[in-house]
């Protein structure tokens, strides 16, 4: 060991090597320097502990070997927390510790003779010095990396953030507000807000600003909707932290279910109002066909007659195309022709086309193959593209045409959508199927629709495509493959019955009653009545019928509680009933329907269909 004099000018040098050391491998090299200095060992290492676990690591040693990590005598050291000397062979170790933790450990193996006690407090003042260095790059080590997590943080927060001073000039900010403003984050700092924002936005922002904590304001711009908003900063409230959130995402998502929640209640309206229909257009129907058939009809009568049987049938197509449209429960798959499908759509849209000044042209052509599809699926596609072709047309304020093409494609059926609008730019024909992408003005379309027409003609196995230009109108084209499912063949019809049977009506729509009674009692059958269900509980379970005929949706006892009870008590005769309803749209209609496994007749219904339905019921009860 050297002398006393050459020990403090050591000391004094190794102070002086740490106060710029930034990192722990630095201090402990230094560290060994100077032991090595003084004490001349054989060999020395500076061992420092693993964060978070009771193990060490050698972060730096002199000598021809080092020591290993788990070293018994390095492990005895961290334990005891106080200097160690061991003799044979000699050895010293202290404990690096500071603030209350330990650190590592500092270790000198002689050169074959002891350390004396002098050596002891010098080599505690080296382990002194090192272990505040050692703490110093800890905490600078603590310091830099919640620095970097903290920017890391505000960078990854989707909302533009900037601290302004009373002067309007920018701290600091985030990454996202830099890239809002178009700037490098490293050149927003020390810029007033106002020569980075655009002039547009300043009204806004410097409200927002000069009262922090308010309601802030709503920027709209370049189809984007930005939401401002300034907070104080509590131990600095001459500055403000601006926040810049664009929620153009979130308010199409709030539109998109606006829009869901319409077409809920619209589709709740269709079944409440397709109800009320269908059973005045049963009584009209039913008597013009029953009178129809009657062969005893003046002369004058039966082009009247006839007329009204058509209206009659008219009105219940469009009614019919309305819940088939609601339907959204019914998304089966099934083998079917395109060409009525489309027939429906057109009869669906004729009085919208019509207000927009559009004549809509159908050409199908013969023997195409069938698909396999949902009706109501292919049907929202079909309205989706002829109401877009309708709309491009009306925008460009003249009449026009949409010409819908049906026609064979390899082995399936391609649909064209064609029309003679103002067309697509080129460079749009793949982002129109993008989600929430439109062309149209703000509030006037979501983006949805082609992107969702794209996504159900996919789940159909299919391809839908757009040819245009502009000036020269727009071609959407659906491929579709064919069906390869052999059809089922079709039951034969069943026949009339051959004796007269007994036949409860219970409906609370008295022509229906009166039409049901009148048309029954005309086939031969013998026919009581109900107005509703409670009524009609009394004489189904007094009486003895061969068949029960009952609507759904009645005052008092509907028809769905009318089955159940007698279910409940007479399952035989529960077997015998058959349901009439005008309300097809419903979830909980349709399903307590198949839950039954009933007929049932939807209202308003043909002669036919009811001659049919009553014959095959009372072949099931007659078995």
């Amino acid at each position: 060991m050297i002398g006393p004099r050459s020990v403090l000018a050591e000391l004094t040098r190794f102070g002086g090597a740490l106060t710029g050391a930034l990192l722990r491998e630095t201090v402990a090299d230094c560290t060994l320097e100077c032991v090595e200095r003084i004490f001349t060992p054989q060999k020395s290492c500076v061992a420092l502990t693993v964060e978070g676990t009771p193990a060490l690591t050698i972060a730096a040693f002199r000598g021809t070997e080092s020591p290993a990590a788990d070293d018994p005598f390095l492990a005895e050291v961290l334990h005891e927390r106080q200097l160690v000397r061991h003799a044979g062979p000699a050895r010293v170790g202290v404990p690096l510790v500071a603030a209350g933790h330990t650190l590592g450990v500092l270790a000198v193996w002689g050169a074959g003779e002891e350390f004396d006690e002098v050596a002891e407090p010098v080599l505690s003042a080296v382990a002194a010095q090192a272990s505040i260095a050692l703490q110093n790059t800890r905490l600078i080590t603590i310091l830099a990396t919640g620095k970097d997590e903290w920017e890391q943080l505000v960078d990854a927060i989707r909302p533009g953030i900037a601290v302004v001073d009373d002067a309007g000039a920018v701290r600091r900010a985030n990454r996202a507000f830099a890239d809002l403003v178009g700037t490098p984050v490293t050149a927003v700092t020390g810029r007033p807000w106002l020569t980075l924002l655009p002039p547009a936005w300043a009204d806004v922002v410097g409200r927002a600003l000069a009262d922090p904590g308010g309601g802030g304001g709503e920027i709209r711009a370049d189809k984007r909707v930005f939401v401002v908003r300034a907070h104080r900063m509590a131990k600095d409230p001459a500055a403000a932290v601006l926040v810049i959130d664009d929620v153009t995402e979130t308010r199409r998502l709030q539109d998109q279910l606006i829009q869901s929640e319409k077409l809920s209640a619209i589709g709740q309206l269709i079944a409440g109002v397709a109800h009320e229909l269908n059973n005045p257009l049963a009584s009209v129907l039913g008597f013009a066909d029953f009178l129809a058939e009657a062969g005893d009809l003046p002369s004058n009568l039966v082009e009247p007659v006839r007329v009204v049987q058509q209206e009659a049938q008219r009105a219940a197509g469009i009614v019919k195309n309305l819940l088939t449209f609601a339907r959204r429960q019914d998304q089966d798959r099934r083998r079917l022709d395109i060409g009525p499908v489309l027939q429906r759509t057109l009869a669906l849209l004729r009085n919208e086309l019509i207000g927009l000044k559009v004549e809509p042209r159908l050409h199908i052509e013969p023997n195409l193959p069938p698909v396999n599809g949902s009706p109501n699926q292919l049907q929202q596609v079909f309205v989706n593209l002829i109401n877009n072709a309708a709309q491009a047309i009306a925008a460009a304020g003249r009449p026009g045409t949409v010409e819908i093409r049906a026609h064979p494609w390899l082995d399936g059926v391609a649909i064209e959508v064609v029309d003679d609008g103002p067309g697509i730019p080129e460079e749009l024909h793949q982002r129109i199927f993008e989600p929430f992408f439109t062309t149209k003005q703000t509030g006037e379309g979501t983006g949805l629709g082609l992107s969702i027409c794209q996504g159900i003609i996919r789940e159909h196995g299919g391809r839908l495509s757009v040819r245009s230009a502009p000036g020269q109108g727009a071609t959407f084209t659906i491929e579709l493959p064919a069906s390869h499912e052999v059809p089922a063949e079709a039951a034969p019809a069943p026949g009339a019955a051959g004796t007269a049977a007994r036949v409860l009506v219970i409906d609370d729509e008295p022509h229906i009653l009166y039409y049901m009674r009148a048309t029954l009692e005309a086939w031969g059958h013998k026919v009581e009545t109900a107005a509703d269900g409670v009524e009609g509980l009394e004489q189904a379970l007094a009486g003895s019928f061969d068949l029960i005929v009952t609507d759904v949706r009645m005052p008092r006892l509907s028809g769905r509680e009318f089955y159940e009870k007698l279910n409940a008590e007479r399952p035989d005769i529960a077997a015998r009933v058959v349901f009439a309803t005008g309300d097809t749209v419903r979830d909980d209609t349709m399903a307590f329907l198949a839950r039954t496994g009933r007929r049932c007749l939807n209202k308003p219904f043909k002669l036919a269909e009811l001659r049919s339905t009553l014959a095959a019921a009372l072949q099931e009860t007659a078995h």
